[in-house]
């Protein structure tokens, strides 16, 4: 591994108030430095590096022109944070990003007053920079809202919506467009640069007030003309027709890796008193170091590597990853049915649906981030005749909700959601854990909920989603490689709503959804080993419930136990609904539910954060024995 970076420079800066001591002349100096520092940082402990690189210059030219934190800063995702969590005091503690304990990868109110909003889905931040710039504004105080948004960001309809109401926060709100799906060269050429500078600036900007003014009082079709000719033309040159529309006054595009040109436009917009601005700035991904810049996804998301050589650190080969399972196997269906087709929300790696879209790239849709579109749009195409598959991280799929009830759930259309990451994820920490997509899927009418227990289970619930045109179904499985068990060649069309039981017993039930049923199995043979016979069940279904099977378990043992990766309101809530409404908790059954626990668990190793949530083996032991301690002969057989 390299040395330590050298950074005579940014050693002299802990706080922005340090930054803005500095002359312009070493800004650059500085940029290299924090962008090595960066490199450095990620490579020992993972996390995002590409999108932090290309925000480097960005980082320092906002913190150096505006006066945070009374401006307050809002970077959308938060994803590309780590040079502006280096700049705001937190640089002892950089390299414990994404560990326990340790920094979010991503903004976060609680670790600073620098980072005024959370963030870690996308296109919240221009909604929450208005909010700032309003409240100031209504208080009669300082300061501005700064919203940083991406390029892919702006795929959403939310961040169109809150450009919409801006109008009111006048130069209190500053939008930068962070444009890094675009070459570099064409737009940030001399005279792009010179016609960012001239059209920011306050003498031009004055102007261009009084013209608007002047021309107000001219007839209408005379107002139109001048409006619809100036509008033209500044669209032909800077592209701004867009934001105009909604309100702003555009400036761009302008080289975001270049400080002479950036700081000037920064300095001209904080000067005005014109407003709302959004100044549109080009950016590379992964900029500054050649491996990242070199990679086809600029190293958006990475293990610890070599600072030197670029090499990532490579995991042992193990059991394949669950969302590569689900690709995979729906390709091959689709092999045999035209009507099967994918949709993703910017999300096609991660999701698996790149590989659907290798073997059938004109039955897959990538709607960028815009899950609501996405969701509505599987519901057309399933009222159709198609057979859709959403396939949509569990914690995205959250923000189509209104969609999933209203466009899928009432009119009873056979979407598919292949809902991923589902549980806890370990580094991405609280924002990214899919922890309540059971408890929102299963109280609605007409759907069916599943949750495969490894990959072989997704397999069969994937072809089952197929087959299935009754309704929409669902079906959840976690982040990471699968448990290791051998995967059918043939699928199994799974009965709806039936469970199975892989061990019999006679004294202790234990009822398993989805991921946690390895460790039911552990524990098990530990409460065998105790003398108290355990029957496992791995229920697949929360919706429809398997009652038979529930009803026989609670009818034939002293103490059932439910399991599940999820919040409150999922298995256990329908299973103690289910037993008090056909009166089984009459009998004095012992019934215990085992659950996420009810805060946002941080960021940690997923092993330690199964052990904070209280669902691993040893507990759900824990759980029998104490379920049993209300019974004389329990406790005898417990001490056995």
């Amino acid at each position: 591994m390299s040395q330590k970076p050298t950074t005579p420079l940014l050693d002299t800066v802990d706080l922005p108030v340090d930054l803005r001591k500095l002359g312009k002349e070493q800004l650059r100096q500085l940029s290299d430095e924090l962008r090595d520092e960066v490199i450095d940082a990620v490579g020992s402990t993972g996390g995002h590096l590409g999108s932090g690189l290309g925000v480097v210059e960005l980082t320092v030219a906002i913190h150096y022109v505006f006066d945070t934190p009374t401006d307050r800063l809002v970077w959308d995702v938060g994803h590309q944070c780590y040079p502006h969590k280096i700049l705001t005091g937190r640089r002892d503690r950089i390299r414990t990003l994404r560990q326990g304990g340790g920094l979010s990868g991503f903004t976060k109110r609680t670790e600073s007053e620098y980072d005024p909003f959370g963030a870690a889905h996308s296109s919240t931040s221009i909604s929450a920079a208005l909010g700032f710039a309003m409240a100031n504004k209504m208080q009669g105080r300082k300061g501005r809202g700064i919203a940083v948004i991406g390029d892919g960001a702006m795929s959403a309809g939310m961040a169109y919506e809150a450009m919409n109401n801006a109008e009111q926060a006048g130069n209190r709100l500053v939008v930068i467009l962070n444009d890094n799906d675009m070459s570099i060269a064409p737009p940030v050429g001399g005279l792009s640069a010179y016609l960012a500078r001239m059209v920011s600036s306050s003498e031009y900007l004055g102007l261009r007030s009084l013209a608007s003014k002047v021309v107000r009082k001219m007839s209408k079709r005379v107002h139109s003309s001048l409006e619809k000719a100036e509008e033209y033309t500044r669209g032909m040159v800077t592209g701004g027709t867009l934001f105009e529309e909604l309100g702003f006054y555009y400036v761009g595009p302008i080289d975001g890796h270049n400080l002479d040109h950036l700081i000037p436009v920064l300095e001209n917009v904080r000067d005005s008193d014109q407003g709302p601005v959004l100044v549109h700035v080009v950016t590379q991904k992964g900029k500054g170091y050649a491996p990242a810049e070199n990679s086809a996804d600029k190293y958006h998301g990475v293990p610890k590597f070599d600072v030197v050589t670029g090499e990532k650190a490579k995991s042992a080969k193990g059991p394949p990853a669950y969302q590569n399972v689900f690709g995979d196997t729906l390709a091959k269906l689709a092999e045999g049915d035209p009507r099967i087709c994918a949709i993703t929300a910017a999300m096609p790696s991660g999701t698996g649906i790149d590989r659907f879209a290798k073997a059938h790239p004109k039955r897959t849709f990538d709607v960028g981030i815009a899950e609501q579109h996405g969701v509505t749009f599987a519901a057309g195409l399933a009222a159709q005749g198609m057979r859709p598959f959403a396939a949509i991280y569990s914690t995205f799929l959250q923000r189509a909700y209104d969609q999933v009830v209203h466009d899928v759930a009432i009119q009873n259309l056979p979407v598919r959601f292949a809902i991923d990451r589902a549980g806890l994820v370990g580094a991405d920490g609280a924002t990214h854990a899919g922890s309540f997509d059971v408890t929102y899927l299963a109280t609605l009418p007409n759907f069916v909920v599943m949750a495969a227990a490894d990959e072989a289970e997704l397999v069969h619930m994937t072809y089952t989603a197929a087959e299935y045109d009754d309704g929409p179904i669902a079906f959840r499985y976690p982040r990471g490689n699968g448990v290791g068990v051998d995967l059918p060649e043939t699928p199994e069309k799974l009965e709806i709503g039936k469970g199975r039981i892989v061990r019999e017993g006679s004294k202790v039930a234990i009822l398993s959804l989805g991921a946690r049923l390895a460790e039911a199995r552990k524990a098990a043979d530990q409460l065998d080993a105790r003398g108290l016979s355990t029957t496992v069940a791995d229920m697949r279904f929360a919706k429809p419930l398997d009652t038979d099977l529930i009803d026989r378990l609670m009818r034939s043992h002293d103490v059932v136990v439910t399991i599940e990766e999820g919040a409150v309101g999922g298995l256990g809530a329908h299973v103690l609904t289910h037993a008090s409404d056909t009166g089984l908790t009459d009998s004095g059954l012992r019934i215990r539910t085992m659950r996420l626990p009810d805060v946002f668990q941080d960021q940690d190793d997923p092993g330690k954060q199964y052990d904070e949530a209280g669902l691993n083996a040893p507990h759900i032991v824990e759980k029998v024995l104490s379920a049993l301690q209300h019974n004389s002969t329990g406790v005898e057989e417990a001490r056995a």
